[in-house]
């Protein structure tokens, strides 16, 4: 694999897990209540409690989306 594959692959997994990102909040901004109901079905947790769970999971999504694809990305564009 060269490096030039594997900065298009890192870019476009940075793409890819950017917009299901957009997806996850979006859907929570705007279907808050279905989301809501639909995961109480199986765990009874308080509203507060949903919302930070979710919270707390994009912000790991997003770290985890920024040191591994995005870092990787650039310093591959800018280094290399």
């Amino acid at each position: 694999m060269t490096i030039e594959v594997l900065r298009d692959l890192l870019g476009w997994c940075a793409v890819i897990n950017i917009g299901f990102l957009w997806f996850w909040a979006l859907f929570l901004i705007l279907g808050h209540d279905f989301v809501y109901r639909w995961h109480t079905r199986w765990i009874t947790l308080s509203v507060e409690r949903f919302d930070s769970l979710n919270y707390q999971g994009i912000m790991i999504f997003k770290i985890i989306i920024l040191f591994f694809n995005v870092v990787p990305y650039l310093a591959l564009r800018f280094f290399v």
